[in-house]
């Protein structure tokens, strides 16, 4: 078979392919964790290019400087056939979906201190790996068994479900939550395993009988683990002598409904859900101490108290941070996110009473303050790490104390590590602003021909670096591409993507040694034919997405155009790695020009870059996706004109069209109904319609609290205007971006008499990783796209 036909069948298979390999995530390491000295690390890996089910590694150098990659857990081995139909609770799902983890297997680990001691669950059940090492090999020797498996057996009701597992630092015991109780495993020993409940919530009506138990404990809120990031509910100290913890009510929150109308006998399940403008889960820390006997079993709690905070001005916990040496941090936001407080909690403080807080720092925002990851940290020697959206610098900076210590021009993404020499963080350069680059990167895409190709050391790129508290960059990374690390003393494992590599790539170093991580992932078959540009008056980042050269479209004079944004706030899709442009490849072989262009309101260009959407999303986002469209005639030629690469076919703006998932299927169908002089049609997947019906954390970020913002910003009101051809795509069972936002457009359309198509998706989430939906729901769109532009 040709190189031509190689491609070309590629193209053909490449949504069935993508669907089984979890976006070509199967057979690849990921989840990196360095555990000691960083001389070895932890990481998860699936055995093949369509193997779900995940097991537990380690990586590591031998005295010899020898690197070894070695299994320490199968889920497989542990459980055999039923590994691979795996049945996880209701609570595990949702955290997963929050995650956006679509993986089987062992999907998250914990370990203590030493690394030589692992948990995590499996369908439901706790495991603990142990690692011996050889003393004459050196090779570390896993040992993997159940823990605590028959209590669990014993008294299901009380024991589980088994969430969120977490070992003690020091290794003797593990904390898990069932959602009602927190659960403390005294690990083996001679006198086995043993599970405690340690704290509940528990509710009791007037007659004292059980009620509607609103509480949780142990557990991250909705918001928390949508729009922060944060997936713990509870926290060991360093010591393993204290724990500090979350519980909320969410009895103010509205229930709402998730059904399957495709099987009416099912009943719908309840929820509460955080809605924009309504009330949100009533959020508590508690923070205990722990004591134990002398064979190192729980003996019961010895300090208990409530953390005092101003909890109705700040009711978001935002962050925890609790490294060795210091009392935990907490991260507290206002409900409109433009005020903080970062607190610390009394736990072994002189003289303060356990759970005190006292304000280490506060910031202000009059749009909103960024959550960075990582942050507030101490250093080992105490002092206070934050971010800082420095407005009049116009970069997303660091400070130490107070103090920026950051550049200006250096937009910091994510926190990775903190010492008393430097920080580890994750940055995207503003060029305009931080001019210079580091020689390392000196030659790394510097060239104008080799940035459109494979982008820049700017927003496009998520670069590791360390920052010295005078400033000073040293980049881990040398490449453009999607990056990070986790870095103990000696060792660092760095990981992601870039433009030069189909595979996600994971490379251990210690000192001098380096190795690369297998990978057994699939790849798609071609490369993404893309050009990286910038259009229009707001410089935007821009990626085009031609034919492949064997595809019958290459040598097309004008395509039409499809613009495929995301193009909202707290995200983007122009970043330096291929896989952001498999699917728009896909696209570009069926007779598109692809066009992806970032949008203000997208990450990596710092702080006013970002607010320019404020209360005004709807109308900015779509202005900038329209000074694209006409930007492109202009680039197209630019781009042909300098005659280093194949010519890009020119752009047929007759014949512009839509498509987009969540914020880019709100701005798909926004783009038919306010511009139809501008884009002939639209395929709006999961968009949210109207955005009093979204959750409140990440809404009133971008909209504040002023109903009428929300009026102007939503699009069902837009339905009699609608004159072009739109489809909606939504599934039943999106339980973020529900399916009445769909359903009220699509209500709003019918009553003002204007057709439009409606293809709605049984048990699919806001996640679409079924093999035969993810193929026909793009067949179904480029078929409707070809007849409307006909």
């Amino acid at each position: 078979m040709s190189e031509t036909n190689d491609v070309n069948d590629a193209i053909k298979h490449f949504p069935r392919l993508r669907a089984r390999t979890l976006r070509f995530g199967c057979g690849a390491p990921r989840s990196a964790q360095t555990v000691g000295d960083g001389s070895r690390a932890l990481f998860l890996r699936s055995d093949g290019p369509e193997d779900l089910v995940t097991a537990l590694w380690l990586s590591w150098f031998d005295e010899s400087g020898e690197h070894h990659e070695t299994k320490l857990a199968d889920p497989r081995e542990l459980l055999g056939a039923t590994a691979d139909s795996e049945d996880v609770p209701a609570e595990e799902k949702a955290r997963r979906e929050r995650a956006r983890e679509g993986g089987t297997g062992i999907v998250g680990y914990s370990s203590d201190d030493d690394g030589n001691r692992i948990v995590f669950t499996i369908n439901g059940r706790l495991f603990l790996t142990d690692i011996d090492w050889n003393d004459e090999t050196g090779a570390p020797e896993p040992h993997t068994r159940e823990l605590a498996g028959e209590w669990l057996d014993e008294d299901p009701a009380m024991y589980t479900p088994v969430l969120n597992p977490r070992i003690a630092p020091d290794g003797e015991h593990v904390l898990y939550t069932t959602g009602s109780y927190l659960m403390l495993v005294d690990i083996g020993g001679e006198l086995g395993d043993r599970i405690t409940a340690v704290y509940g919530v528990s509710v009791e009506d007037e007659d004292g009988n059980p009620a509607e138990n609103t509480w949780k404990i142990g557990l991250a809120e909705f918001v928390a683990g949508e729009e922060m990031d944060r997936y713990d509910g509870f926290w060991w100290a360093p010591d393993s002598q204290h724990v500090l913890f979350e519980s909320f009510d969410t009895a103010d929150e509205p229930t709402w409904y998730i059904s399957d109308p495709a099987d009416p006998e099912k009943p719908a399940a309840g929820r509460r859900y955080p809605r924009a403008l309504t009330r949100n889960a009533d959020v508590y820390l508690t923070v205990i101490t722990l004591a134990f006997d002398e064979n190192d079993r729980y003996a019961g709690i010895t300090g208990n108290a409530d953390v005092d905070w101003d909890r109705e001005a700040y009711e978001y916990v935002a962050a925890v941070n609790w490294r060795r040496g210091h009392d935990p941090l907490v991260l507290v936001q206002n409900r409109r996110q433009t005020r903080d407080q970062v607190l610390e909690v009394a736990v072994a403080a002189d003289g303060a009473a356990l759970g005190a807080t006292r304000v280490l720092e506060e910031h202000a925002n009059d749009q909103w303050i960024d959550l960075i990851h990582g942050t507030p940290a101490y250093t080992p020697d105490g002092r206070l790490v934050c971010p800082l959206n420095d407005m009049a610098a116009d970069t997303n900076r660091l400070t130490v104390d107070g103090r920026p210590f950051t550049p200006a021009g250096w937009n910091v993404r994510a926190v990775l590590d903190v010492t008393d020499d430097d920080v580890l963080a994750v940055v995207q350069r503003a060029p305009e602003i931080a001019t210079e680059v580091p020689r390392a990167w000196a030659g790394s895409g510097a060239a104008s021909d080799a940035e459109s190709l494979f982008g820049g050391h700017d927003a496009r790129s998520f670069d590791v670096v360390s920052i010295d508290y005078n400033g000073t960059i040293t980049p881990v990374t040398t490449e453009p591409g999607q990056w990070t690390a986790s870095r103990g003393e000696r060792g660092i494992v760095v990981s992601g993507r870039d433009m030069r590599s189909a595979r996600a790539q994971m490379r251990h170093i210690l000192g001098e040694q380096s190795a690369t991580i297998s990978s057994t992932a699939a790849e798609p078959g071609f490369a993404p034919n893309v050009t990286f540009t910038r259009l229009g008056e707001h410089q935007l980042y821009t990626a085009i997405i031609a034919p492949s050269p064997s595809s019958p479209y290459a040598h097309s004079d004008k395509l039409p155009v499809l613009m495929k944004p995301y193009g909202g706030p707290g995200f983007q899709q122009v970043v330096a790695s291929q896989s952001f442009y498999w699917e728009g490849q896909w696209w570009a072989d069926q007779g598109f020009l692809v066009v992806t262009a970032d949008g203000r309101g997208t990450t990596g260009r710092g702080p006013a870059w970002d607010r320019a959407i404020f209360e005004n999303m709807k109308g900015v986002t779509l202005a900038d996706q329209i000074e694209a469209v006409n930007a492109l005639p202009e680039a197209v030629s630019r781009l042909n004109a300098d005659g280093r690469r194949p010519g890009v076919p020119m752009p047929d703006l007759d014949k512009v069209c839509m498509i987009g998932w969540s914020y880019g299927g709100f701005l798909s169908a926004l783009a038919v109904l306010d511009a139809p002089n501008v884009f002939k049609a639209a395929c709006a997947g999961a968009p949210p319609t109207d955005w009093t019906l979204y959750d409140t954390h990440y809404t009133e970020r971008y909209l504040g609290l002023d109903p009428d913002v929300y009026r102007r910003n939503g699009i069902v009101q837009d339905a009699p205007g609608l004159v072009r051809p739109l489809m909606l795509i939504h599934g039943f069972a999106d339980d973020n971006v529900t399916i009445a936002h769909s359903l009220r457009l699509s209500q709003a359309l019918m009553a003002a008499g204007r057709p439009h198509t409606f293809l709605p998706l049984t048990g699919i989430t806001h996640m679409t990783n079924d093999e035969t939906v993810a193929e026909n729901l793009l067949t179904l769109q480029r078929d409707f796209l070809r007849d409307a532009l006909a």
